[in-house]
């Protein structure tokens, strides 16, 4: 960090500190009341790093209480990763470790927990980095905002959180298993938004009952649509050369899955709940990174080469779900799998207008 880049760190934060210190200091303040100041703080510093454009900062949905994160930064276009945030009050040690910030780390590779002071970065679930870059007894009970602390480190941190790129796969296994983090992460939103009667989520799960499957359990539910958007994602993908998107995926579903084009037409409306949109577009860029000629390539050297599109779903099922692959038989035979997507996609929507 040099002297100039220093002097508008310790500037950006000064502001910001004083900005949190007044809301903090007149009580009767939400997590949610710091959020404005924070991003105003994240767009900031990202302006140190010499990006094309200041990053993007999204302030993920809040009309539910879904589990889910509470930014989302993005560069260029691209995610560059997500920020969760708790109460300047809170023990972010103590939170580490709660159920929530495991499946985050989980499944999202470069992930902040903060209290609006300290800051924790997280690579792979793993801990990387921690700086207190102001003090919270400061904050607590002293008449004046917290003092910058710790430049040198904090900058640091921020620049491995905003250089993380999602890495380009090569290998189908790779990809499986990242999609399958993902997968998993959306079946639990589902489960969650279901749970508390969200109004688009229920009902898709009624038509689904109504229309197609009477004893089909919310759990059941949940697995099966988030199974039904990450393969449409993947057979979308094997269309496209560049620029690939959630918004414009129902394009390019095979002809040969009319319905699942159907389905993924709705996820571009203003219908789609936004508790699951994030997570389809970070499924969507894990798409988009991939090496998809290398996995081609791949596919031709194994019993895969008949029809890439169905077979991938043998590796992904094996790394989301494996009882559900030796329940169904899937083992690289062809006929298993057609018949699993055939009864799941085809089938089972076959006739139903449900957006």
């Amino acid at each position: 960090m040099n002297k100039r880049e220093r002097v508008e760190l310790e500037k950006a934060l000064a502001t910001y500190f004083k900005e949190i210190h007044k809301i903090y200091a007149g009580g009767d303040f939400r997590e949610e009341s710091f959020y404005s100041s924070f991003k105003s703080l994240v767009e900031e510093c990202s302006k140190l790093f010499q990006m094309q454009a200041e990053a993007s900062v999204l302030v993920l949905p809040k009309k539910t209480e879904a589990g889910i994160p509470d930014f989302r930064i993005g560069k260029n276009g691209e995610i560059v990763g997500y920020v969760e945030a708790k109460s300047p009050d809170a023990n972010l040690r103590e939170i580490e470790d709660s159920e929530q910030l495991k499946r985050y780390r989980d499944s999202l590779p470069n992930l902040i927990l903060t209290n609006f002071l300290e800051f924790r970065l997280y690579r792979n679930g793993a801990l990387i980095d921690d700086v207190e870059v102001g003090r919270q007894f400061t904050l607590q009970r002293v008449k004046y905002p917290p003092v910058p602390e710790k430049l040198d480190l904090f900058y640091e941190l921020l620049q491995k959180f905003f250089s993380f790129s999602t890495p380009k796969i090569q290998k189908s296994s790779d990809l499986s298993i990242e999609l399958a983090k993902r997968t998993r992460f959306l079946e639990h939103i589902l489960q969650e938004e279901l749970s508390r009667e969200n109004e688009e989520v229920t009902r898709y799960y009624r038509a689904f009952r109504q229309e197609l499957i009477e004893t089909l359990t919310k759990e059941r539910f949940a697995d099966l649509y988030a199974q039904t958007i990450t393969y449409g994602l993947f057979a979308a993908r094997m269309k496209v050369q560049n620029g690939f998107k959630r918004e414009t995926a129902w394009k390019f579903i095979p002809e040969g899955l009319p319905l699942l084009k159907e389905i993924f037409y709705s996820i571009t409306g203003p219908h789609f709940p936004e508790s699951l949109t994030w997570i389809v577009d970070e499924i969507s860029q894990i798409l988009e990174k991939a090496d998809m000629l290398s996995i081609l390539k791949e596919f031709k050297t194994t019993r895969w080469e008949e029809d890439p599109v169905i077979h991938f779903y043998e590796t992904f099922l094996a790394t989301y779900n494996p009882a559900e692959r030796q329940r169904l038989g899937v083992y690289y035979t062809p006929l298993p799998v057609v018949s699993y997507i055939v009864r799941s996609v085809h089938k089972n929507f076959k006739g139903v207008e449900m957006w």
